[in-house]
């Protein structure tokens, strides 16, 4: 298949119920990482969103939406958003410097690879966490973390993230990822 007629195929499934849920949810978390809602986020957040996802960058627009486990998803990282800032607050008030920071690799699952944009996204837009670089590749995800002690806790949690987003936005298995040529 051309290169052509795939970007077409994608933005033809951006006009599903799933694709538009995505496009929603990437500029939210557009807005969410601007801290900002305005019609110029919003109208930015749109264009990334449409670019990433017909170039292949991002998920892609095919399969099921499972309202439940997406609503779970998104309960889970508002929860994250608001602990983490608490957590980060306190870090802030608390008197001597208490961080132990530290670069930690993690490894997705491959069905996950499917959603390394969202799960990016997700993790980057809570305080104290960010992801600093990543491998589509080998699904290798680089954090930096305030408290390196905390990796375990930290690696658990994105297998959280990233089993809810495969429960969220299921890939059929005939779909594979976009090989990328260098």
């Amino acid at each position: 298949m051309s290169r052509t007629n795939r970007v077409r195929m994608r933005l033809r499934h951006m006009t599903t119920v799933r694709g538009f849920t995505l496009i929603v949810m990437l500029t939210a978390a557009w807005c969410a990482l601007w801290q900002e809602v305005t019609v110029a986020n919003i109208a930015g957040g749109i264009l990334v969103s449409v670019a990433v996802l017909a170039t292949g960058v991002g998920t892609l627009a095919r399969g099921t939406l499972r309202p439940g486990a997406l609503l779970q998803l998104l309960w889970l990282v508002l929860v994250d958003l608001v602990t983490s800032t608490v957590d980060v607050a306190k870090e802030i008030l608390t008197p001597g410097d208490n961080t132990n920071e530290a670069i930690v690799a993690l490894n997705i699952a491959e069905n996950g690879r499917h959603h390394l944009l969202l799960l990016i996204i997700a993790i980057t837009v809570t305080p104290g966490t960010a992801v600093v670089d990543a491998d589509p590749d080998t699904g290798t995800l680089y954090l930096h973390l305030l408290h390196a002690e905390r990796r375990d806790e930290v690696a658990d949690h994105v297998r959280k993230l990233t089993e809810l987003a495969c429960n969220a936005l299921p890939v059929p298995s005939e779909v594979r990822p976009l090989e990328v040529s260098r």
